[in-house]
């Protein structure tokens, strides 16, 4: 399993706070059985290992106006992909950068404000880059399943 080298509490405490990630200590205290001081302290341990990166509010895309998702699959030429990297992690659009195997070496998530925000992230900044070979441009038109977090 993921969670093998956590003990019994603190996989429970991941699991409640992937469902929750806004419980109180009190709260998680006691779902586990443990001190509101006891879990806060488990939780900043968890924290300081890297086991827990952040807590965040997760926004559908979909749900905004106007709001185009979509993945981008991105083949770069030899030597310049810590480049291609640097370049598309300084976007904003960018939410998502992912170094894959197979065909395509880049897996990118981008959300921009309108179709017309998209066209230019494309035109400006993918296209405009000497050191794309490939391209492949996939719109999301609906979300089907999103697990956020580990798979427990």
């Amino acid at each position: 399993m993921y969670l093998d080298n956590l003990d019994r509490i603190d996989r429970q405490l991941v699991e409640l706070l992937l469902r929750n990630a806004r419980m109180s200590y009190s709260d998680l205290g006691e779902a586990v059985g443990l001190s509101r001081v006891a879990v806060r302290a488990r939780v900043a341990a968890l924290e300081e290992r890297g086991v827990i990166e952040s807590y965040t509010a997760v926004i559908d895309p979909q749900k905004l106006g106007g709001a185009v998702s979509c993945y981008l699959e991105l083949e770069t030429r030899p030597g310049s992909f810590r480049r291609v990297c640097d370049t598309l992690a300084a976007s904003e659009l960018v939410t998502k950068l992912y170094q894959v195997t197979g065909r395509c070496r880049l897996h990118v998530h981008v959300v921009a404000a309108s179709q017309e925000e998209l066209e230019g992230f494309l035109e400006g900044t993918v296209r405009s880059l000497p050191d794309v070979e490939e391209l492949s441009c996939n719109i999301i038109l609906s979300r089907i399943k999103d697990v956020k977090g580990l798979r427990l």
